[in-house]
């Protein structure tokens, strides 16, 4: 069952404890590796980008497109 910011008693946080909050449950979080198949993943897309540099496009052009700009 989900529960409220009420319920857990931090409706009353501001904006940026409620931001330290985030980094606190975040920093909390266990740390564990990586599955192998995101590192093979990751090597994959790594080698396609540097294999077809001209496919690349600038992050604004992406973002623009993403937005409905283009």
């Amino acid at each position: 069952m989900a529960m409220t910011l009420e319920q857990m008693g931090m409706a009353q946080l501001s904006v940026e404890e409620r931001l330290e909050l985030i980094g606190l449950l975040w920093d909390s979080m266990p740390s564990t590796p990586l599955p192998e198949w995101h590192l093979n993943e990751l090597v994959r897309r790594r080698e396609f980008a540097e294999a077809h540099p001209h496919l690349r496009r600038p992050w604004g052009e992406v973002k623009a497109n993403l937005l409905g700009g283009n």
